[in-house]
């Protein structure tokens, strides 16, 4: 019997990268898979992989910076599956690069208010949801180097990873007696459509010559490493886990 037989799985930001190659490890570990984003073609080519492997999947078109949206995206959850098990909270966006006196406020609150309130948004119903099932469960939220590191021109995207740390921590200490662990994986350089954007902003010679050396491993990493650093900490062979960070990133925050 696979180790997640009879969960369920819901996981935020799926239509493409982590959030895709997540709910993949997740559907192969025999959980039941809730995917949910704002592009409602790609959740259901998601959805139809899923499907094709042997899985159970369906999907629900959301923004999480919509209160009404993240509801009904987890009352369709426990509508679709009766429970909820596992959530990750991976819906991001790097939003506009521009220096402090140059960036303007609308820019400023779609990046705070995907990235951040988005997150805490979720936690909010997912946390109802989890409580109302009484089985316990377990948060991922997924941050980034950045939550650690500034770097210029990302003033708004660098503080709302540094916040998911905050929101993360104060959420575990709340939820850990009532059994439900809150973790946070803050990946590094991973090989997926937002990274290909930013390496076209700062250039090959940057990217490869400033950056990428800096990473222990020389090479940016795979969705699917990503992935399975998420399933873990959502397993049983995780259940000592709360409130912590793991940092995917090939080491990269230790030569910086």
């Amino acid at each position: 019997m696979s180790i997640m037989s009879n969960k369920v799985a819901l996981i935020t930001g799926a239509s493409s990268g982590i959030g895709r190659a997540t709910a993949l490890a997740f559907a192969a570990n025999g959980a039941n898979v809730v995917v949910a984003a704002r592009r409602e073609d790609e959740l259901a080519s998601l959805v139809a992989e899923v499907e094709s492997q042997g899985g159970t999947a369906t999907f629900v078109k959301t923004d999480v910076a919509v209160s009404k949206d993240v509801e009904r995206m987890v009352a369709h959850t426990i509508d679709t599956y009766g429970r909820l098990d596992y959530a990750v909270n991976n819906a991001g966006i790097e939003g506009e690069w521009a220096g402090i006196t140059d960036l303007t406020e609308d820019a400023w609150d779609r990046v705070l208010d995907i990235n951040l309130k988005g997150a805490f948004l979720c936690m909010k119903y997912e946390a109802r949801a989890m409580l109302d099932c009484e089985h316990g469960g377990a948060m991922v939220n997924i941050g980034s180097v950045n939550s650690f590191l500034g770097f210029p021109t990302g003033s708004a995207y660098v503080t709302s990873k540094h916040g998911l740390i905050g929101l993360t921590t104060s959420v575990s200490a709340e939820l850990a007696p009532q059994g439900i662990r809150v973790n946070l994986v803050c990946p590094g350089f991973i090989d997926t459509p937002m990274h290909h954007r930013a390496r076209k902003i700062v250039g090959d010679e940057l990217y490869d010559v400033g950056l990428i050396p800096n990473v222990h491993l020389r090479r940016a990493g795979r969705p699917e490493e990503i992935a399975r650093s998420v399933v873990f900490l959502c397993s049983d062979e995780a259940s000592y886990i709360t409130g912590t960070t793991l940092t995917p990133d090939g080491g990269y925050t230790l030569t910086i």
